[in-house]
């Protein structure tokens, strides 16, 4: 459960960041819940998976920046973003490399920790805060006394924060991310899925004709699908062979996490839905042993699990769509 666990993680960070890259909202808070949760059940938090925690962490905290209300740490004083530089911090302590960038987000952080206090007129916690973020070093000292200086003015506006704004930081976070993301392409997960396209040959099958003519926002959409399509197989195909070998289903949170927050509707809907050129293929007739193998994969996987019966089963370019009508057929003539 651990380990399946920990394989979980790796994934939820990779969907954070793509999600915090692509400024999708509602996907990011969806894959906020399920990296706490999956952080949340660690026991301790294995060395070779500190900088994914970290980074987890801090995103969720950056994305809240803006929202005082908003509270990470027992301590109300907290800001979020207060709390994000905490995990910022520890991230710096794990790499040896980036100097400038961690050097630029660091200030990032601090200033705009001040800025936003000031921003909702909080004036005098934002004089509180400025004790908390820097040391006594020296090279503290030109940042402090400038934003002392902002503080005393009571004027959001000023030059000083208006060039190192919001915007700013999350284009660095954005930098920082895509670093990241290339240095952990192959997790297990993505490593598992690539096998299993290549041996189902889910890159034909999958959300397949669709037109030439389409703008660069289709495309990216385009793949976007594919991608999320692919990985809710292999995620449920794995964890589906894991369950026969060793894992307790009842009490396993990876399991739970793929039902309920991925959910096999997931991948039914971006096929209904996400595909209009489909409605548009030519229909071929089933055949016979095309039939059997619909049958066979319902009386191993049951009813309504189509995306698993098509990966399982030897169809001529169906979808799990297709598969779910010709059931309904089946039924209706026997």
């Amino acid at each position: 459960e651990a380990v399946a666990a920990g394989w979980m993680l790796e994934f939820a960070c990779c969907c954070l960041c793509r999600h915090f890259a692509e400024g999708c909202a509602a996907e990011f808070r969806r894959w906020s819940g399920v990296a706490q949760a999956l952080i949340n059940g660690l026991s301790k938090i294995p060395t070779h998976k500190k900088k994914t925690v970290y980074l987890c962490q801090l995103l969720i905290r950056i994305a809240k920046g803006k929202n005082l209300q908003c509270h990470f740490e027992n301590d109300q004083r907290i800001s979020p973003l207060e709390s994000a530089l905490s995990f910022w911090t520890l991230l710096e302590r794990e790499e040896i490399k980036l100097e400038k960038l961690h050097e630029d987000i660091r200030r990032l952080i601090q200033i705009q920790i001040v800025a936003v206090h000031m921003e909702n007129g909080y004036f005098k916690e934002a004089a509180e805060v400025l004790e908390r973020l820097f040391s006594d070093l020296e090279s503290d000292k030109p940042l402090r006394v400038k934003l002392a200086t902002v503080i005393k003015s009571k004027d959001p506006y000023v030059p000083l924060l208006q060039s190192f704004s919001y915007d700013l930081l999350i284009s660095k976070i954005k930098s920082y991310i895509e670093i990241f993301m290339k240095e952990n392409e192959t997790n297990f997960l993505i490593q598992a899925a690539t096998k299993q396209v290549e041996s189902k040959g889910l890159g034909a099958t999958t959300l397949q004709n669709k037109t030439v003519n389409v703008n660069e926002n289709d495309k990216r959409d385009l793949e976007t699908k594919r991608r999320f399509v692919l990985r809710i197989i292999v995620l449920r195909d794995v964890l589906g062979q894991m369950q026969n070998c060793f894992l307790n289903v009842d009490s396993s949170l990876v399991w739970m996490y793929i039902n309920c927050v991925l959910g096999l509707d997931s991948l039914q809907n971006v096929e209904e839905h996400g595909d209009a050129s489909a409605c548009g293929r030519r229909r071929q007739r089933w055949t016979y042993k095309e039939d059997l193998k619909l049958k066979s994969g319902i009386k191993e996987f049951g009813v309504g699990n189509w995306a698993k019966i098509l990966v399982h089963g030897d169809f001529n370019n169906r979808t799990s769509v297709m598969l779910k009508d010709r059931w309904r057929t089946l039924c209706r003539t026997t």
